[in-house]
């Protein structure tokens, strides 16, 4: 253990990490999700795709638990089970098809789907029916699917809900609720296929500070009435983090 540590603090790039992790905090915490569109692009310039998985998966599982309490009152935690039944639909097809790519394909989708998903949140593209029991669930297996393969379950998701008429504290919550149950899930799927690394895990251990510093802090920003602001800022930052993602740089 004490050997995975010392590798983990020795990781080339370890401070592209941190402020990678710092930023996705931010976003996440005043907006509720982002958290893999800001960190991938960077995690995957310095660790190899399950790898970054990994870092992402444990430092995500505790820096959004102080905001549980808040979006459990706000929020709709029957919606969120059933988002989570159909991420654990989806999850392993998302992970197999991982497991057969080289590693720049895995970054030219994280940049790629993280790019995507900004053009459809700035075109105002939104799902204009009724929110559905079937339509969640199905909705909920593309978002595990598009996390095992690109540790991207939240686009599916913000789309659907941005197109609701819930208040944007229901949204975020839900948004937020829903992360962590998906994180749940492919850490078991991860783990269950053999692909977790110890030194990814003490890696994502190490990111839990400057990740819940993050979230502390844009959880102190968030205010509802200035949600355009908030959006504004977080579409910044997911398309600087993708941008400089692409394997393009090398």
């Amino acid at each position: 253990m004490s050997d995975s540590l010392a590798r983990a603090f020795a990781t080339e790039g370890l401070w592209l990490l941190t402020l990678g992790a710092f930023l996705a905090g931010i976003v996440r915490g005043f907006t509720g999700f982002g958290t893999a569109m800001v960190y991938l692009p960077v995690a995957a310039q310095v660790l190899s795709p399950f790898e970054a998985l990994t870092t992402l998966l444990i430092k995500d599982l505790t820096g959004p638990l102080i905001h549980v309490p808040r979006a459990l009152r706000d929020g709709h935690p029957g919606d969120v089970v059933r988002l989570g039944i159909g991420a654990l639909v989806g999850l392993p097809f998302g992970v197999w098809v991982l497991a057969q790519v080289p590693p720049e394909v895995f970054r030219w989708g994280v940049s790629l789907v993280a790019l995507g998903m900004l053009a459809l949140l700035i075109g105002g593209v939104r799902y204009r029916g009724r929110l559905t029991k079937p339509l969640i669930f199905a909705t909920g297996a593309i978002g595990g699917f598009l996390a095992g393969c690109v540790g991207l379950p939240g686009p599916p998701i913000i789309l659907l809900y941005m197109a609701s008429t819930l208040p944007i504290t229901a949204i975020r919550a839900n948004s937020m609720l829903y992360l962590i149950l998906a994180d749940i899930l492919l850490l078991a799927v991860l783990w269950w296929n053999g692909y977790l690394v110890v030194t990814a895990l003490m890696l994502g251990v190490l990111m839990i500070l400057p990740y819940t510093l993050g979230n502390w802090a844009g959880g102190r920003l968030f205010r509802p009435e200035a949600e355009r602001y908030y959006r504004v800022a977080a579409y910044l930052i997911i398309a600087g983090s993708a941008l400089l993602g692409l394997p393009v740089w090398d």
